[in-house]
């Protein structure tokens, strides 16, 4: 699997409800365990384990069934949520390119103890497997999102940051802002009131990891090298500092 595939998926990925229940063979879910286990990172100091359960192992508040979930569990450290987020839709695009359906679930939760998870957090899940239904959209004028101008005030990036646009979050919420300059990128979650902390805090972050990863396939895609940098910003009014970007 190359990052010039999944950077290619953004585009078209679509979020899948409804799955042929059926398992996937023998030899499709080891290929898609090995991929598993050569994910990046944000912060490679930050344990986490990734598992797999069938649906039985599953109790999901909304009805979207599916024979197959990829769950993680976490140390909590600074930047969990978001490194989360951005190990977890490297397999998002993944069950993409191999046109299978995939969906994040924030809702859903283990029905029974993982072992060896040293005592590690349970975060979110996936539901992943084959659909009846089209894996992908046929245009991007299919995605539901923000305009640019509404998401970065950052300009001369508009196809990379095209990528954070579409990207998939909690409720469809799109949290994200992006300001600074070219060369260091300063990416912010939209601050949440009383009401909708406690409903989308989590969320949020986990979908700043996944709009982190599109960033960071776009800038792979045009040739730049990046690093994190997660020492805390000014962010602009009725945002809160994430990360920042530096690139090369």
């Amino acid at each position: 699997m190359t990052n010039s595939q999944l950077y290619s998926t953004i585009f078209k990925r679509k979020s899948i409800r409804k799955y042929d229940l059926t398992p996937l063979d023998t030899k499709t879910l080891a290929e898609i365990k090995e991929y598993s286990k050569h994910l990046t990172p944000v912060n490679k100091d930050i344990k986490y384990q990734l598992s797999f359960l069938n649906a039985d192992d599953v109790k999901n508040l909304f009805p979207i069934k599916a024979p197959h979930y990829v769950c993680i569990h976490s140390e909590k450290k600074d930047g969990y949520l978001l490194n989360a987020g951005f190990l977890l839709q490297q397999m998002d695009l993944y069950f993409s390119v191999n046109n299978l359906g995939s969906c994040w679930l924030g809702m859903a939760k283990p029905t029974k103890e993982i072992p060896d998870v040293n005592n590690m957090e349970f975060v979110i899940m996936i539901a992943f497997g084959r659909t009846p239904e089209n894996v992908h959209r046929s245009s991007v004028s299919e995605f539901k999102r923000k305009s640019l101008a509404d998401i970065t005030n950052v300009t001369g990036m508009d196809d990379i940051l095209e990528t954070i646009r579409i990207a998939p979050s909690a409720t469809n919420s799109q949290p994200w802002y992006i300001c600074g300059s070219a060369e260091e990128l300063i990416v912010c979650r939209e601050s949440l009131n009383f009401i909708k902390a406690p409903i989308l805090g989590k969320n949020n972050q986990i979908d700043i990891g996944i709009a982190l990863y599109h960033l960071y396939l776009a800038l792979d895609h045009n040739n730049k090298k990046v690093a994190f940098d997660l020492q805390k910003q000014p962010a602009p009014k009725g945002y809160e500092f994430m990360i920042k970007v530096k690139v090369n």
